[in-house]
């Protein structure tokens, strides 16, 4: 089997200071397949016109270490940015002259199974230079990260519903299997496989979480909470704002400080005012922006809990990155949330004010028995790794480019090595998903 992953988002990352969560996913499947033999993988940039060209593997392999230095360090413009830009300049100058075109011809003409990898949602709302990679002999797979966009669309900004439906029917149409982060992402999307005779095999991959607990600076004299993530009206910083703003009316300077981490995105106007104009929240509530992810480790290892009330979560990244740190969590009671958490988090309706009040003030108080009993469960919570995901994906790209299976398309399951692993199982429709809550 040959591997061929498109790599687009990248080339485009290097002038962002820090990645979002689509573009941490495509880091990790460059980093994995750089890791194998050069014959087990090729790397493709989308042109202007909207087909792929082979890339240098050199050029990804750069712009990966690049990358990896930048959102490490965090220095604005600093080297690492700088050669990631350059780098990213080179491969976009390579797709726009043409460049690369004729290599991945050679390479599918091969006899090799080919698999065609697309782990951004970038490329999806195209569907005609996906179907020349199929009809050219490749097993299409994309990773869904969510469907929030078409169900939730008055979260999105404007065009992007329409935009993501495209990319859903790309993935009902073209699709020889799909991967998706959680059981919530694989129901949102089952209904737009169902008009398939022979719907796609599913796999549930949870993402891997990189994150490692650092040596400890002791407890901080001044409780505080984090809040991550874009700030966008699905996150719901409104309803924190309007809390911390009560709690300032009530409780003064004995008031917890509120950080928050993330760039502001889109549809804020009632957030920013609140932000920048509040004058009852200065001091209080921090408006941090964007960080290095070893500042941001380090903010949330002192925290007295992440705050995360969000309105439509695919999987919740911040979620499973605190509980990496050992943080605990308050969050909202939402499907994708409860699958990364388990039994772990508190969890709340995130329309509930009242409640989100008082677990801040329970959480902030020393000695709280609703965080040291969130403590002893998090001692067996157990944190994805991308050895996993990886596993389940293999599994589902040498089912997809099986010649076998790929003429009669009668094996609708995932293998049964698969399904025996670390008790997942497969569920009508051949999406695979775990026996119990995950971790």
């Amino acid at each position: 089997m040959h591997v061929i992953l498109d790599v687009s988002r990248l080339l485009s990352c290097g002038r962002k200071r820090t990645p979002s969560g689509i573009d941490r996913v495509e880091l990790a499947y460059a980093r994995r397949w750089l890791a194998a033999p050069p014959d087990a993988c090729s790397f493709v940039g989308q042109e202007l016109q909207g087909g792929f060209a082979l890339l240098p593997r050199r050029l990804v392999a750069d712009l990966v270490a690049a990358l990896t230095e930048a959102w490490s360090s965090g220095l604005a413009n600093g080297p690492a940015f700088r050669t990631a830009a350059r780098i990213g300049g080179l491969g976009r100058g390579r797709l726009l002259l043409g460049l690369g075109r004729s290599d991945l011809a050679r390479l599918m003409n091969g006899t090799r199974r080919l698999a065609f990898l697309l782990v951004s949602h970038q490329a999806l709302d195209r569907n005609g230079p996906i179907e020349a990679m199929r009809r050219a002999g490749c097993a299409f797979v994309p990773l869904i990260h969510d469907l929030i966009p078409v169900t939730h669309p008055e979260y999105a900004r404007p065009g992007q519903a329409e935009k993501h439906l495209r990319r859903i029917n790309t993935t009902a149409a073209l699709s020889d299997g799909v991967i998706v982060n959680s059981i919530a992402t694989a129901e949102a999307l089952s209904p737009y496989l169902a008009g398939r005779s022979a719907p796609p095999p599913v796999v549930v991959a949870p993402l891997g979480i990189d994150t490692k607990p650092m040596p400890s600076h002791g407890t901080p004299i001044d409780p505080y909470f984090i809040a991550l993530g874009t700030i966008e009206p699905r996150k719901n910083h409104l309803l924190l704002l309007h809390l911390w703003r009560e709690l300032a009316r009530q409780r003064g300077a004995a008031t917890p400080r509120l950080l928050v981490i993330g760039k502001r995105g889109w549809e804020n106007e009632n957030v920013v005012d609140i932000l920048d104009r509040c004058t009852v929240l200065k001091g209080l509530v921090q408006e941090v922006g964007q960080l290095p992810d070893r500042m941001v480790a380090e903010l949330l290892q002192g925290a007295r809990a992440l705050l995360f009330p969000s309105f439509a979560e695919g999987y919740g990244l911040p979620l499973a990155e605190a509980l990496a740190l050992r943080l605990p969590v308050i969050c909202s009671d939402l499907p994708a949330l409860r699958e990364v958490g388990g039994a772990v988090p508190d969890y709340l309706d995130p329309l509930d004010g009242s409640a989100w009040r008082n677990a801040v003030i329970d959480y902030a108080t020393p000695g709280s028995q609703s965080r040291e009993a969130q403590l002893r469960r998090l001692e067996g919570w157990r944190t994805p790794s991308w050895a996993e995901h990886f596993g389940r994906v293999d599994e589902l790209l040498w089912q997809v480019t099986d010649p076998a299976w790929r003429l009669h398309g009668t094996q609708r399951r995932m293998p049964a090595r698969a399904e025996a692993a670390n008790g997942w199982a497969a569920l009508p429709g051949g999406v695979a998903a775990r026996n119990t809550a995950m971790p």
